[in-house]
């Protein structure tokens, strides 16, 4: 057994074969693989897409392993520059290369711009202002893999571009607790399968969520001196983090109670006012969740609970007579 790592990033599916869920994105990617290798050409340029945590960077690192490349990895808002973006696409030194853009869509429109004429060229522009001229340099032919969870704010001529789009979505909760523990296995961690179980279900189907949890139960597993993780320190990890029993965290739960004194939709101005939080920050981060676990419903008029949600934050059966029934408050 492998001697016992700190942090679950520390180990990842070395094949698409080891990966767990996406059946469909991991079927298309083998098939690509294996063409590119009959052929003796780079890897189709791909767009990833999906929710956050649902293991794009994962599968770009991964498909550089298939292809026994380079992998280089950069956030599209760190691409400040024509400058620094001719200096990435000249990074590769073999056309089995991998450039990953992560929040592509954060990159400026004139990067993007520059990035898709550069593909089409296959070279770099130069430009000298002292001598007014412009000159262009090949770059080795290589595979760039856009990942995004916003996809339409990509200019269409880039993501026109992409040879293979692939729709990451959640994952089932048993391929989540499978994908802890092939991971604890690969780290060398000894993890109770009820601990896996419990994690899963309260990860909202995103790896990225399960093992950020899992690493909080190794480290009370840890501070008392323990090796084995178990149930107690799942238990002591959820009060630590205020996570009930669907995931849901203290800002969440809070969520709820606001709409479940209501008796009409809740506009998002009044329930960021009341959180404390940016509206943006509440419909990107904890609005989603809770939409996918069927919590809540939104419209024009409002946000509202459905009678899954007042069932989960009453813990009695839904009354619906009272959802709905009148404007935005």
């Amino acid at each position: 057994m492998p001697s016992p790592s700190r942090n679950s990033n520390d180990a990842g599916p070395p094949t698409l074969d080891h990966v767990i869920g996406q059946p469909q994105v991991v079927a298309k990617l083998k098939v690509a693989v294996e063409a590119a290798f009959a052929d003796s050409e780079p890897l189709p340029h791909t767009l990833l897409t999906g929710p956050p945590g649902t293991g794009k960077t994962m599968l770009g690192k991964t498909l550089a392993r298939e292809m026994a490349g380079e992998f280089h990895e950069v956030l599209g808002q760190s691409i400040f520059g024509i400058g620094c973006l001719n200096g990435l696409l000249m990074t590769p030194t073999s056309p089995r290369a991998v450039i990953m853009i992560d929040e592509a869509h954060e990159a400026d429109p004139s990067i993007q711009v520059a990035l898709y004429k550069a593909l089409d060229e296959g070279k770099v522009f130069i430009g000298n202002a002292q001598r007014q001229s412009l000159s262009k340099l090949d770059i080795e032919p290589f595979t760039l893999i856009l990942a995004t969870t916003d996809p339409q704010s990509l200019l269409p001529p880039l993501r026109d571009r992409m040879k293979m789009i692939c729709q990451l979505r959640r994952y089932e909760a048993a391929d989540i607790a499978r994908i802890l523990r092939q991971r604890s296995q690969q780290l060398g961690w000894e993890v109770e399968q009820d601990v896996l179980d419990a994690v899963s279900v309260r990860s909202f189907g995103t790896p990225r969520l399960a093992l950020r949890l899992l690493d909080s139960i190794r480290r009370s597993g840890r501070a008392e001196g323990d090796l084995a993780i178990t149930n107690a320190h799942a238990t002591h990890a959820f009060e630590l983090e205020q996570v009930d029993a669907l995931g849901l965290d203290a800002d969440s739960r809070t969520y709820l109670d606001i709409l479940a004194m209501s008796r009409r939709p809740t506009r998002l101005t009044v329930i960021a006012s009341r959180l404390g939080q940016p509206p943006e920050a509440v419909s990107r981060v904890i609005e989603p969740n809770l939409l996918w676990l069927g919590l809540i419903e939104r419209n024009d008029r409002g946000r509202s609970l459905t009678p899954k949600g007042v069932e989960h934050i009453r813990g009695v059966p839904a009354d619906t007579s009272a959802q709905n029934d009148g404007g935005g408050a």
